[in-house]
């Protein structure tokens, strides 16, 4: 696809996490990388991952980070954990609560654990070993960038080459914070007038267990 179709059909948003994938591939095309694994970010960024992986000819494996969210606001991630290492807070909007870590370590826990239980769930054959990589995480889109952001640092204890962060669309705040945790930052989309990740997807139905079980099987997971 030519330089000036690609921006156009970007321009346009896209048709589902699949067609999202393959033109996030047509950008992550011109990294040179070395050796690299892609990591899907559960759930919805799993397909988007399986298109980036098979473009790139890499293994594919799920990435799983849980958002810890608002109280009476589920949606808004106040902060985000992963199965192992800390959890990650935004210091704005925790003030903005009048929240600290401390009164969040219920939810922080359920989170953990739930996370702990969906690594196990998608985990095919033994860990890949991610010392000297790039590491390509993808996620469906970036809104306040917590998951991501936890996935990233917790990326980082396996000593990779780099990370590199690709995401088809992403909030240009989030992106531009995003840009001080992982290596590279790939975003197809930033628009101004970003509202959530879904407005820029005409099939934005959620993601099932058995598509990424699909995903993993199709592409392969080295």
């Amino acid at each position: 696809m030519s330089r000036s179709g690609f921006a156009a059909q970007a321009r346009e948003g896209f048709q589902d996490r699949r067609h999202a994938g393959r033109l996030l591939a047509e950008r992550l095309r011109e990294l040179e990388m070395v050796d690299p694994v892609v990591l899907g970010l559960a759930r919805g960024g799993v397909p988007v991952a399986a298109e980036v992986a098979t473009a790139l000819d890499a293994p594919l494996r799920v990435a799983v980070a849980r958002k810890i969210g608002a109280p009476g606001q589920p949606e808004l991630a106040l902060g985000a954990v992963t199965a192992d290492g800390p959890a990650t807070y935004d210091p704005r909007l925790l003030r903005s609560f009048h929240l600290d870590e401390q009164a969040l370590r219920s939810d922080c826990e359920r989170e953990r654990e739930e996370a702990r239980r969906r690594e196990r769930a998608y985990q095919k054959g033994e860990p890949l070993p991610l010392a000297g990589r790039d590491v390509v995480l993808v996620d469906d889109g970036l809104a306040t960038g917590a998951t991501a952001r936890a996935a990233v640092r917790m990326l980082r204890e396996s000593s990779p080459r780099s990370v590199v962060l690709a995401v088809p669309v992403g909030a240009p705040d989030a992106v531009a914070a995003l840009r001080r945790e992982a290596d590279t930052v790939v975003c197809v989309l930033q628009p101004v007038a970003f509202a959530a990740v879904g407005q820029w997807y005409r099939n934005f139905r959620a993601t099932t267990d058995e598509e990424i079980f699909q995903a993993l099987d199709e592409v392969g997971t080295g």
